[in-house]
């Protein structure tokens, strides 16, 4: 057992991986050829800077500035990132985006801050003159994600989407060499799933709000909740007031993954119920339990999360199932099974690129298991961005799988199920569910979408 190989949910991955041309040293180390050189991140936080990292390690870049509303992280990321980039400048350091935007010129910023945000900063950064790299879920209402998309083609900037499922080799070969070749047959149902115990069941007690977090800052649009605890540790993932629960966070990559696979676009109708069942102890109000059906022609997409009890196939506690007439494909960011009804099973590993990447092994908290595959999406973004084609997790894309994450949450929060027009930008027949589609924000902050 390898207790560095870590994901976000504290996943230990077991095993070696299989070592492939695709790691050879080299082959993915940073050149420096002409194109995308300055670059600025918004959100320091762990998964700001693992995602800036896996670019330095693509790109002889230069991070120019860095911006988080907590000085901690601001300090620690500025150091970290003097330490790994070319020209060991130290990056400038800004609480507010908006300065920071304002004081630099970028080809290129990197987005990791808590999905409320996630609307204005990529639409500011776009309309600064930047092409934007988005973590997922790209929104918390499905119009600020409408705003996103406009915004990109208007301006013609590439936003590539943090679902790198889209950009790791083994769902690659699984999605080309099974899928694509008609070794599953008519696929008629699918099932996605994720029972990692992920739900934060505490009752932190009301607080000061310590003097390196500008607390306000930080909520900006969203609700302000009493300050109880470091919010950006993880807290607000407990709260629909700042992201979209766990169908948001874990279904939003599952989904994506299998419309990629499997060639959809915006699912017919989608149906959803759940709630909190069973973890009723603590102060979160994102449901612990909740199935959702995205319905397309003669095929369901069916997710379940629960945050409690074993998971259905511990193989497979995070992972979609396509189900075929002719065999049945798993696949999770660690392996994909292929199981035909008839001759050998055909499986593969994630590559973890530890002999091409050892400076990996001393990152704390870092994904080996997603690592490789955030390279990959890096490089592809370059790519988008210098050669003029679409990300291949272009904003379209991200807006769709999490759009359909919280159509699943607002037919569960209204108890029946939901049909979304993208086109009108209407639920059809459905003015109270259209209401939904757009959150109120806080004084002082305007919604992208009018």
């Amino acid at each position: 057992m390898n207790n560095l190989i870590l994901n976000r949910r504290d996943f230990i991955v077991a095993g070696s991986a299989l070592f492939s041309l695709s790691a050879l040293p080299g082959l993915l180390k940073a050149n420096t050829f002409k194109g995308v050189s300055k670059v600025g991140l918004i959100g320091a936080g762990w998964y700001g800077k693992s995602d800036l990292f896996r670019l330095l390690q693509v790109r002889d870049v230069e991070v120019l500035a860095v911006c988080d509303v907590d000085s901690k992280h601001l300090e620690e990321a500025a150091r970290l990132i003097s330490e790994r980039q070319k020209s060991k400048q130290v990056p400038k350091t800004y609480s507010d985006y908006r300065e920071m935007l304002s004081a630099h010129q970028f080809d290129l910023i990197l987005i990791g801050t808590p999905d409320h945000w996630h609307a204005l900063q990529a639409i500011a950064a776009m309309e600064a003159g930047a092409h934007v790299y988005l973590q997922k879920p790209i929104s918390v209402d499905v119009l600020e994600g409408e705003a996103i998309l406009a915004t990109a083609r208007r301006l013609n900037r590439k936003v590539q989407i943090g679902t790198q499922r889209r950009s790791t080799e083994h769902m690659i070969e699984a999605k080309e060499q099974i899928v694509d070749k008609g070794l599953l047959g008519n696929i008629s149902h699918v099932e996605m799933c994720c029972y990692y115990h992920m739900r934060n069941n505490s009752n932190p007690e009301v607080k000061p709000v310590p003097e390196f977090l500008d607390y306000e800052l930080w909520t900006g649009p969203a609700p302000l909740r009493p300050y109880d605890n470091l919010p950006h540790g993880g807290w607000w993932r407990s709260f629909m007031e700042y992201g979209n629960g766990i169908t948001g966070d874990m279904c939003v990559h599952m989904f994506d993954t299998v419309r990629w696979m499997l060639g959809l676009s915006w699912p017919k109708r989608i149906n959803a119920n759940g709630g909190i069942y069973v973890q009723k102890e603590g102060k979160a109000n994102i449901a612990d339990t909740q199935t959702a059906i995205f319905e397309y022609d003669n095929l369901n997409c069916v997710w379940q999360h629960r945050t409690w009890g074993r998971p259905t196939d511990p193989e497979f506690p995070w992972a979609f199932i396509l189900y075929g007439d002719k065999g049945t494909l798993k696949g999770s960011t660690l392996k994909y099974e292929f199981t035909p009804m008839k001759g050998e099973k055909i499986a593969k590993d994630v590559v973890l690129e530890k002999e091409a990447f050892p400076e990996d092994l001393k990152e704390p908290r870092i994904e080996l298991n997603s690592a490789p595959a955030t390279r990959q999406h890096m490089k592809n973004l370059l790519s988008a961005i210098e050669k003029d084609h679409l990300p291949v997790a272009d904003i379209e894309q991200g807006h769709i799988s999490t759009a359909s994450c919280i159509l699943a949450n607002i037919s569960m929060k209204l108890g029946r199920a939901v049909q979304y027009d993208p086109v009108q930008k209407v639920c059809i027949d459905d003015a109270e569910a259209t209401n939904l589609l757009k959150r109120a924000y806080r004084p002082n902050w305007a919604h992208p979408y009018r």
